[in-house]
This record gives C-alpha cells, structure tokens and sequence, in this order.
C-alpha cells in the first residue's frame, strides 16, 4: 500500500523496510514508563509492552502495521497483531486469556472476527494533531474488509488513551484486574 499524503507534511501507509521497523521500535521505546517520569506517563500516556524486533515484524504479514510518517520519520503507529500471535508476546498472553472468556452481545468474544490492535503510538510534538485519528481511520480502511472488529486493552491508569480510543470508536466491553494488580478496560471497535 502506497503512503497518502495528509497535509503539509504528514503521511500513513505501511512499513516498507526494516528501517521502518526499527523506527517504530525507537518510537515505542520512546515512550515506555521506563524512559519518561511519572507526570509524563500521567498527562501524556504510555505505551506498555517492548515488543523484539523478529516478533514486530513477523506481525507485519499478512496484515501491515500502519504509520504516519514526517519524511522518513515514523511518527506514529498503529500494530496489528492477529489471535495467532497471543503465544509469542508472553506479557499479553493475559490479555489473550481475558479476551477468551470475554462476551460481546452475548457471544463470546472468540467468535467473532476480530483482530488485536498490538499498540498505538503518536510521537510527542505531533500529539493533538489529529494522527492518532488518523492512524485508526487508515487502519480501518485497510482492515474492515477482512474483520468486523479491532479489540485491545488499556490500563485504566492511562486515562489520555482511554479518552482517545473513546473518539475513534471503541467502547468498553468490560474491565478487570490482572494478577499483578493492574486495572484494564477491554476495548472493541465494531466495525460490523
């Protein structure tokens, strides 16, 4: 998929080449709690899992990640990560097993087609810019025929991504407690 042009200088498509990947890895390095104080992961969000390099681009087929660029700078990302990754990332094997016993409209959450957004990321300085909008409306266009649902979760301590998935679409299905003490929403987008 071709990247189209957005604005001046802003542009989404795919990851073209393992410099993209490992631009994306920057990013989300970039904003993991352990690289920024904590009024920062409060005010302005956080990403949470440190996905390896061979795991995010096995990710990327057949289905691409989508990414805002500035020139050859990603400047945000959406990942998609299918149901048959839920191995492969141990820190979101969890989430996986809440996803199985999880209802929506009075089915389980298994039956129905519906991929895992793996992590959402806008660079700061080009956050409030609409890319974090952007980056869900790309992804649908490219997704929608093949699923009738995106589903993630969000720790209810990052309030800023809550607000912002709220925008786009998603809503709550249900919230729970990890074993390790943390407090999450489980997010869909219906697309059905």
């Amino acid at each position: 998929m071709s990247h189209r042009k957005i604005g001046n200088m802003i542009t989404y498509g795919n990851p073209h080449s393992d410099a993209d990947l490992h631009r994306i890895l920057a990013l989300q390095k970039a904003n993991l709690p352990a690289y920024i104080n904590a009024a920062e992961v409060q005010a302005e969000g956080f990403v949470t899992v440190d996905h390896n390099y061979a795991v995010l681009k096995a990710m990327n087929h057949p289905y691409p990640h989508v990414i805002a660029r500035d020139g050859n700078e990603v400047v945000g990302y959406t990942l998609v990560m299918l149901r048959s990754f839920q191995n492969q990332v141990p820190e979101l094997m969890p989430m996986f097993e809440e996803f199985n016993s999880t209802l929506y409209r009075n089915r389980p959450l298994s039956e129905i087609n519906y991929f895992v957004m793996g992590q959402v990321c806008v660079a700061k300085g080009y956050r409030g810019r609409g890319l974090f909008q952007g980056l869900y409306a790309q992804m649908k266009r490219q997704m929608a025929l093949e699923f009738e649902a995106i589903v993630t979760e969000i720790a209810l301590n990052n309030p800023r991504s809550l607000r912002a998935h709220e925008k786009v679409g998603f809503k709550t299905i249900k919230e729970y407690q990890s074993a390790d003490g943390v407090d999450w929403a489980i997010v869909l987008w219906d697309w059905g």
